[in-house]
């Protein structure tokens, strides 16, 4: 039986700054106890003057590369990465290979992070025109949801049939979640930039290519899909200000059938940073104007986005550094996303308490995460302890996702994570890693 006290830190939490001590016994909060200097008896006690302590970071959106594309990241690297960030559960997305479109695939990967990641998981069952079959034997319990790309992607995992796409909305067990990029209007600009520019195309022209058209016309078909067949749907990675036209928040969350993800990258950067940052900032959807930045900042703010996440996706710096054309999309963030929000935090951009609710609170009230995602007697000590006051620069030596780089490279944040617990243990402290015990898998309950 283990035991530790997190005292004297200034615990934020569900709309509030409390001056208090936490009391974990195993993997659960025991005790959360307002006030500084109360005497406890435990095995180990971790002194939180003048720190932030946050519920853990739950990442809704990452992809892991595992199985089979190891050479850009694996489980065991991106959840490591994921933990020195205060990432302490990830759900990942399927396009890996095989790719995870049977329950037979779920399985594996569940086996694989059994004995490697050092976070909490969950893993999306990816939609096929042809494996609703597979959708309908989902475990509600036990997987995230389903993922539909409603745009490009790899291998078989676009889904254009019409009639598929219904069937999946109206048989889905779980939440569905949709990359909604139009292929069509994709196709079409595509060629469009290669007659003007060739080989040479810009990549200030991504923007244009995969266009705020393109992101509408796929989003708001899945808007009407869901409001058909009254299906759960969660729209990732938003980048446009006409998107948030698709939301609401008039409900409260847990009403909610309709949501919205944001990236931080679509928060941090905007077009203006393509000169500067060319292929480190090439996502799908596209990092996309200054107004639609401000605007997505600015939903988030009133609650038409319900989510922040990352949409981590790491490449090797060989793969990246290619002409536009030949550069892949998606780029490494799970170690800095905690620590980029509140930078922003600190520029006034968002606030403390705005931060945990959609990092932390609202995946775990969104996707009904079992006892996680709050701080909370009972609830699994999945908890972040947060220097505000400890510059620091990214550089190449403290990069640790597998690819070896970031977007943020260079940046200096005024924040860092000091500890990390996942499951009541201490995975991190101040850049010393606990690999002893691995995380579990999420469980969901179901109203």
């Amino acid at each position: 039986m283990s035991t530790i006290a997190i005292q004297n830190a200034t615990i934020i939490n569900e709309g509030k700054h409390t001056l208090g001590s936490v009391i974990i016994r195993n993997s659960y909060i025991e005790r959360v106890i307002i006030g500084t200097d109360t005497p406890v008896e435990t095995e180990r006690v971790i002194d939180g003057s003048g720190k932030f302590l946050l519920p853990g970071v739950i990442d809704d959106q990452v992809h892991f590369r595992e199985p089979g594309l190891t050479h850009k990241g694996n489980i065991y690297t991106e959840s490591k990465a994921a933990v020195a960030g205060g990432v302490t559960s990830f759900m990942e997305m399927p396009n890996t290979n095989p790719q995870t479109t049977t329950i037979e695939a779920l399985e594996e990967k569940h086996r694989i992070a059994g004995e490697t990641s050092l976070a909490n998981y969950s893993f999306y069952l990816g939609a096929t025109n042809d494996n609703i079959d597979e959708i309908t034997k989902i475990n509600p319990h036990r997987v995230c949801g389903v993922k539909v790309f409603m745009g490009s992607s790899t291998g078989n995992m676009l889904v254009d049939n019409p009639t598929s796409l219904e069937q999946i909305f109206k048989a889905s067990p779980v939440l569905i979640a949709t990359h909604c990029e139009d292929e069509e209007t994709i196709k079409r600009n595509s060629k469009e930039f290669a007659n003007r520019y060739g080989s040479s195309i810009p990549f200030s022209c991504h923007p244009l290519i995969r266009s705020a058209e393109a992101c509408y016309l796929s989003s708001s078909l899945a808007v009407r899909m869901a409001k058909k067949f009254d299906a759960r749907l969660h729209l990732l990675h938003l980048s446009t200000a006409k998107e948030m036209e698709l939301l609401s928040n008039a409900l409260p969350l847990s009403k909610k059938k309709i949501t919205g993800e944001v990236c931080v990258h679509h928060l941090w950067f905007n077009d203006k940073d393509y000169d500067e940052l060319e292929w480190r900032i090439k996502w799908n959807p596209a990092v996309k104007m200054a107004s639609d930045q401000k605007a997505l900042q600015e939903a988030l703010r009133n609650n038409l986005l319900d989510v922040v996440a990352t949409d981590h996706a790491p490449h090797t710096l060989a793969e990246k550094r290619n002409p536009y054309s030949s550069c892949p999309s998606g780029g490494p963030l799970v170690q800095h996303s905690l620590i980029a929000m509140l930078e922003m935090v600190s520029k006034g951009v968002f606030t403390l308490e705005m931060v945990v609710d959609k990092m932390c609170h609202s995946p775990a009230e969104l996707f009904r995460v079992e006892k996680r995602g709050f701080i909370r007697e009972g609830y699994f000590a999945d908890l972040v302890l947060v220097n505000p006051n400890s510059k620091w620069k990214v550089t190449p030596e403290n990069i640790l996702y597998k690819c070896g780089w970031s977007p943020l490279e260079g940046e200096t944040f005024g924040a860092q994570v000091t500890h990390t617990l996942v499951n009541g243990r201490v995975v991190y402290d101040n850049g010393v890693f606990d690999e002893s015990v691995k995380g579990s898998a999420l469980e969901f309950y179901q109203q």
